[in-house]
């Protein structure tokens, strides 16, 4: 079964989030939002960072929709984060449709000395 292309719009979206995760800071701290919802203060001390890098890395995956925001009912100062699990399988899904080795198709090049290849095997078998 041949899998369909992806289209040039998923292939855009794609990227921009691979981009944003290509930073190691944020994956670390998407790999501790996958432990549960953290505090800004937990994510400063386990990753050694300061609160104001935390809040610049949480507001670009924020940006993105792959992280949630809930700020302390009692003292709004406490914010809390979590994933967006609605968005993470969105990308998880597309990621795998992408990298989906059943889309790897057999195919030679249509030009170059391996299309003489080609032609010369076409010629040979009719």
């Amino acid at each position: 079964m041949t899998k369909t292309a992806i289209l040039p719009n998923q292939i855009e979206s794609l990227a921009q989030q691979l981009k944003l995760l290509a930073n190691p800071k944020r994956l670390r701290i998407l790999n501790l939002l996958m432990e549960g919802v953290q505090c800004n203060c937990e994510l400063s001390d386990a990753l050694n960072m300061p609160i104001n890098l935390i809040s610049h890395h949480m507001g670009l995956l924020r940006k993105a929709g792959l992280v949630d925001i809930e700020r302390d009912a009692v003292d709004a100062r406490w914010v809390y984060f979590s994933l967006n699990e609605s968005a993470m399988t969105t990308f998880n899904e597309a990621y795998n449709t992408f990298f989906d080795l059943a889309r790897i198709q057999p195919r030679r090049p249509q030009c170059g000395p391996q299309a003489s290849v080609v032609r010369i095997e076409e010629v040979t078998l009719t």
